[in-house]
């Protein structure tokens, strides 16, 4: 590289370039390099070993890696410490759940009873006071008749047995575990128990009851969730469903409804448990009576009409 013209002032930055590419390293590291190479040399001639290397700096390496795993098993272990520890309180909330469940449906089961013990003495008092009378005798057989018709009355004939049942669960939808899970379409709801109860009605039936829940003119069948309300209580999949009428004709009448056909297609077509029977001897219980909610006084002569204030 040339230098500038005479009697022309150089650059301070073409000085600091020239500088770096005549000095390409460090004058410090340079220096040091000299030092441990002398350093070695004199080493080398005395016959002495040559200093060995920090024990830090020579696993520094395997510490890092030691120290990551350290923190990784400590993490680990406090996550599932954490995650154990809510699984068991979860466990814990469910068992205290369904011990309530258990306890509040003990304790229902016994108000039913109790309830159906004071009706049967209410009813039995009533059919006593009201025997005693022509009066009462005609008020006792309408009132009778009333509550045949409202399904307040246990009943017993011959009839049909339908049974209404969710789909049985795939055999390939858990070979290990043995899941039990069906397809949504499989599932039996409330409107195909309906649309049963309808076409018995229909069919000529003169009682009807599911699983035991007697039907009367204001039964709900009604969804909740995952479950069938029958009369405001929870029924359970295989439905059986029990009317009380002449078998044969009632039998003949329901197979040709066309509500029947639609019970069936869900057979078909989504695996839904359906079947009906002829019974001679069918049980219907009571079912749950109405609020009395008016009542008038009894005449001697019902046929006429009570006096009114104008006389």
């Amino acid at each position: 590289m040339s230098g500038p013209p005479p009697g022309q002032q150089r650059s301070l930055g073409a000085s600091l370039l020239d500088q770096v590419l005549a000095e390409t390293v460090d004058p410090a590291y340079r220096q040091a390099a000299e030092a441990r190479a002398a350093r070695r040399a004199r080493a080398a001639a005395s016959g002495e070993p040559p200093a060995p290397r920090p024990w830090l700096r020579r696993n520094r390496g395997q510490l890092l890696v030691a120290l990551t795993l350290l923190l990784t098993g400590l993490l680990a272990a406090i996550t599932y410490r954490e995650a154990a520890a809510g699984a068991q309180g979860r466990e814990q909330a469910r068992e205290a759940l369904r011990e309530d469940v258990v306890e509040e449906t003990d304790a229902n089961a016994a108000l039913v009873t109790q309830l159906e013990e004071l009706t049967a003495e209410v009813a039995g008092t009533r059919e006593d006071a009201l025997a005693r009378s022509v009066v009462g005798q005609r008020a006792l057989e309408q009132l009778t008749a009333a509550e045949l018709g409202a399904a307040v009355q246990p009943v017993s004939g011959p009839g049909i047995r339908i049974t209404l049942g969710n789909a049985p669960p795939a055999a390939d939808s858990d070979p290990v575990g043995g899941s039990d899970q069906v397809a949504l379409a499989g599932i039996v709801q409330d409107g195909d128990l309906q649309l049963a109860v309808n076409a018995l009605w229909a069919s000529g039936a003169e009682a009807i009851s599911i699983n035991g829940q007697r039907i009367g003119a204001t039964t709900a069948i009604r969804q909740a969730g995952d479950a069938i309300l029958v009369d405001f209580r929870p029924v359970l999949s295989p439905y059986e469903i029990e009317a009380i009428g002449d078998s044969e004709d009632l039998a003949r009448r329901f197979v040709t409804s066309p509500e029947a056909d639609a019970l069936a297609g869900l057979t078909k077509n989504f695996g839904v448990v359906f079947d009906y029977a002829r019974s001679d001897d069918l049980d219907l219980p009571a079912g749950t009576s109405a609020e009395l909610g008016h009542a008038a006084p009894l005449t001697e002569d019902p046929t006429t009409d009570p006096p009114t204030d104008g006389g």
